[in-house]
């Protein structure tokens, strides 16, 4: 097995939707296509997130999107690991590693100080690759949804 972490091509088009769709299954949510169709310009353009794909023997097997963002805290940045996937059929093959290590390397590029997430408590399996990988904070997240619609 060949396992490699490259950006994400126009190519992998509908590689990535399969497991765009398997993400937001698992977190139990749906978007309108023009979100989708949005969201994937976005990343081939790189602007404002950068994504990256873990790819295996040719086949695209696990995504991370990550957003650089200016803080109030730093002055050269922070990321933020937006969304990051592995097929359910490759899971334990190090593609999750991968992917955040390749996070780590873009953010380390461009002099950002801080890489974090989010996850549900209860991502039990990924939470063991995480904790091995970053530091759990004591923080909790408060949300309000906005109240006009995307598009």
């Amino acid at each position: 097995m060949t396992l490699t972490v490259r950006p994400l091509e126009k190519r992998d088009e509908a590689a990535w939707r399969r497991l765009w769709s398997g993400y937001l299954d698992y977190y139990r949510t749906a978007l309108p296509d023009h979100v989708t169709d949005g969201l994937f310009q976005r990343l081939l353009a790189g602007k404002p997130h950068f994504a990256r794909v873990a790819d295996k023997d040719g086949a695209v097997i696990g995504f991370v999107h990550a957003l650089p963002h200016a803080s109030t805290w730093s002055l050269d940045g922070y990321c933020y690991l937006e969304d990051l996937y592995v097929d359910a059929s490759a899971r334990g093959t190090g593609a999750g590693r991968a992917l955040i290590e390749a996070v780590y390397a873009e953010a380390d590029a461009r002099g950002l100080t801080r890489v974090y997430w989010n996850t549900e408590a209860g991502n039990g399996t990924a939470r063991q690759l995480y904790d091995r990988l970053a530091k759990l904070t004591d923080f909790v997240q408060y949300r309000r949804e906005a109240l006009v619609r995307d598009g």
